[in-house]
């Protein structure tokens, strides 16, 4: 009996693996152009990467009626007599993008692509080259670790996982570092900065070449729900009300200050004070990032948006910022907001969706009113995509730390930047 199970098994997979083969494979005779990509599944000649930055994708699929890619939009496939279905897109955009394979009219991911989770699901991904571009690239330089860590969040009763990058040399120092707390954007999670920001590598490349400080970065879900049973803080956080399609993030402001900054501290060699300790994000990180540094600026003195700024919960800029009333107001005294926050610092790509353009630069500009000094910089060519925000953190992280801040040693046992006003 136990044989004929495992016979029976042996068969399954071996005809499950023959109809993967055939999904990835070319046909013999014709010539490939281009090179596969680097976020192909192992093995898999498609998706390709065409010289022009165009790509090809194929998929085997000879029972389908209509088969498309959608990635800056979709592009019907064409059939051959084999059931190969393939198409060409335009140049794309260096960087990196989902993508989707349709089958008849159902939306799916390529069994050739590797995925990722974005767009609120795992999702097809692909990495398009940008010649003569490599300060995301792993290099022979000291690398740094990614750590996983789980810990218990008294604020949504639950236990959350982060991400930590430590800096080359880290377990064999006894230095503390400074810390930046860095956010995803909607639909990802904490593997977004890991994965498809390829932090350690910017972080590894930035800090070889003496460009950054070496620091800790930590990376959290930016999703938070307090229990059924527990009652809000008191205290408003200066903001406006928060819609019910934003209330899934309405307690991760707490889950950083009450716990995820303690649990940090208690658990790794960092410097505690408000002068060494960042926040930054995209897009809705970047909107969590204001509102947690501007209502906590006893815990921050630098802070960054990525395509995400603040003035309230939504599109960037859709509820103006009010210096008076904003923040409870934190931004109304000028002079003692600038001697108090070492940097703001604001990013996006030049091909921003325009609303989201517009947001962000109406918010840089109600900075310049109020005269809160700032950095803003732009990104030319990309959009809302992790191309701008992993040149925003090539930009952003030298900055960090500087102006007169020294690490201290801990005890035995434990695109172009544009300055605003």
């Amino acid at each position: 009996m136990r044989s004929a199970i495992g016979r029976a098994l042996l068969f399954s997979i071996g005809a499950y693996q023959l109809a993967f083969s055939q999904t990835v494979s070319a046909t013999q005779a014709e010539p490939l152009e281009g090179t596969p990509a680097s976020t192909n599944a192992p093995g898999a000649q498609y998706p390709r990467i065409n010289a022009d930055r165009s790509v090809t994708f194929r998929v085997h699929a000879p029972e389908a009626k209509f088969v498309g890619f959608r990635i800056d939009s979709i592009y019907a496939a064409e059939r051959n007599a084999a059931g190969d279905w393939t198409a060409r897109t335009k140049p794309q955009v260096p960087g990196f993008h989902y993508y989707w394979l349709i089958v008849d009219s159902v939306r799916v991911n390529d069994p050739s692509s590797e995925t990722f989770y974005g767009t609120g699901k795992q999702t097809s991904g692909i990495e398009i080259p940008e010649p003569g571009v490599d300060f995301y690239d792993v290099k022979k330089v000291p690398h740094g670790e990614v750590r996983e860590r789980w810990y218990f969040s008294s604020t949504t009763q639950t236990q959350r996982r982060a991400f930590i990058y430590t800096p080359p040399g880290y377990d064999r120092s006894r230095v503390r570092y400074p810390v930046l707390y860095l956010q995803h954007g909607g639909g990802e999670d904490e593997r977004g900065w890991v994965v498809q920001g390829h932090v350690a590598a910017i972080m590894d490349n930035l800090i070889a070449e003496k460009k950054a400080k070496p620091m800790l970065i930590v990376m959290e879900r930016g999703y938070a729900v307090r229990p059924a049973s527990a009652t809000p803080p008191a205290a408003s956080t200066g903001a406006p009300s928060v819609p019910d399609r934003f209330a899934g993030l309405a307690a991760f402001p707490d889950v950083v200050v009450n716990d995820l900054i303690p649990m940090i501290d208690s658990t790794y060699r960092t410097l505690t004070d408000r002068e060494h300790r960042a926040m930054a994000g995209l897009s809705m990180g970047g909107m969590q990032t204001f509102q947690t540094t501007l209502n906590h600026l006893d815990k921050f003195a630098w802070i960054g948006g990525f395509s995400g700024a603040g003035g309230g919960f939504g599109v960037p800029g859709a509820v103006p910022l009010d210096v008076k009333t904003s923040y409870n107001g934190v931004l109304a005294d000028s002079a003692a907001f600038n001697r108090k926050v070492k940097l703001v610092w604001l990013g996006l790509g030049t091909a921003e969706p325009q609303r989201m353009h517009d947001g962000i630069i109406a918010f840089h500009k109600a900075l310049d009113v109020a005269g809160i000094r700032h950095t803003f910089y732009e990104s030319p060519g990309t959009a809302h995509e992790w191309q701008t925000w992993r040149r925003s953190l090539r930009e952003f992280a030298p900055l960090l730390f500087r102006g007169g801040v020294e690490k201290q040693t801990a005890s035995r046992g434990a695109g172009r930047p544009r300055s605003g006003t």
